[in-house]
């Protein structure tokens, strides 16, 4: 069994144009994360889908039980073939939830994360795993956030999601980019 998972972070309905909360460039990312969906399934490695749930029915997008919040087809799990779906009530995956135990169990000791946002769950995530011992890769392009407020300004969501990947690549993560990635998997 592989020690490598994809971790494919809140690729959910409500972040897609049609959807309460779209980010900027979802779509593009969204083809780049089923590119390596697709190389993980065809070599049979693990795959762990998060999905966000706020606990609340009055929350901005991802209601619970609204189409919203369901996966996105394009990601859609494949629980029959073991990939696991964490359910998350929190910006950070691994808080609340059996996230770590699973990876545990698995036996997994690197991640690739893909998903969105990238200022928020992304960075939560891989930061927590990077705590947690995990070596963790992520793939920017397979990544989307939107534009931010600060302080009576708006930061447009490439510098956002820049920032944020600058951060990570620092400190926690490998940050690459897709097919970057997958020329060096062969």
């Amino acid at each position: 069994m592989s020690q490598t998972a994809l971790m494919i972070v809140d690729l959910q309905n409500d972040y897609f144009p049609a959807g309460k909360w779209p980010l900027v460039g979802i779509e593009q990312a969204a083809d780049n994360a089923a590119g390596v969906l697709a190389h993980f399934r065809e070599r049979s490695l693990p795959i762990v889908h998060i999905r966000h749930e706020f606990p609340s029915e009055g929350a901005p997008f991802f209601v619970p039980g609204s189409e919203g919040a369901r996966i996105h087809d394009a990601m859609a799990p494949q629980e029959s073939a073991g990939e696991a779906v964490i359910l998350k009530n929190s910006v950070n995956a691994f808080l609340g939830t059996s996230l770590h135990e699973h990876l545990q169990e698995q036996g997994i000791e690197q991640l690739v994360v893909v998903g969105a946002m990238s200022h928020m769950c992304i960075d939560a995530a891989t930061r927590a795993a990077s705590d947690l011992g995990y070596s963790v890769t992520v793939l920017q392009d397979a990544c989307a956030t939107h534009d931010q407020e600060f302080n009576g300004q708006t930061v447009p969501a490439a510098q956002v999601h820049a920032a944020f990947m600058a951060g990570l690549g620092f400190a926690y993560a490998e940050v690459t980019d897709t097919s970057a990635w997958l020329k060096r998997q062969g």
